[in-house]
């Protein structure tokens, strides 16, 4: 069974800075995408960005210019740099990892708040 994990959301302040990791971790795995979406209150979840094990990747546009997504395909970690937050950037971020077969993995969800 896969496992992921999320670390790195807070409390920050507009203009500043944020970043998150999602390690993954089980066996027989093989994650084709890896990505991070987020869900604010009273809203739906909504796609933030993902990439591929080849390194494409796919932005919200709310987010483009200002968030950056990698990969380490050997640590099965995914990191998403956030930069000059808004706060309407407040959300639970999720990760997700979607498998070659097609069968998706959630983690649990780290908090972001951006507030002064």
């Amino acid at each position: 069974q896969v496992q992921l994990v999320e670390s790195g959301g807070g409390l920050v302040q507009p203009g500043g800075s944020l970043r998150l990791s999602c390690a993954a971790s089980g066996s027989g795995f093989s994650f084709y995408a890896m990505g991070f979406y987020r869900q604010a209150p009273g809203k739906q979840r909504e796609l933030v960005a993902i990439i591929t094990s080849g390194g494409s990747t796919n932005y919200a546009d709310s987010v483009k210019g200002r968030f950056t997504i990698s990969r380490d395909n050997v640590k099965n970690t995914v990191y998403l740099q956030m930069n000059s937050l808004k706060p309407e950037d407040t959300a639970v971020y999720y990760c997700n990892g979607v498998e070659y077969g097609g069968s998706q993995s959630w983690g649990r969800g780290t908090q972001v708040t951006v507030s002064s």
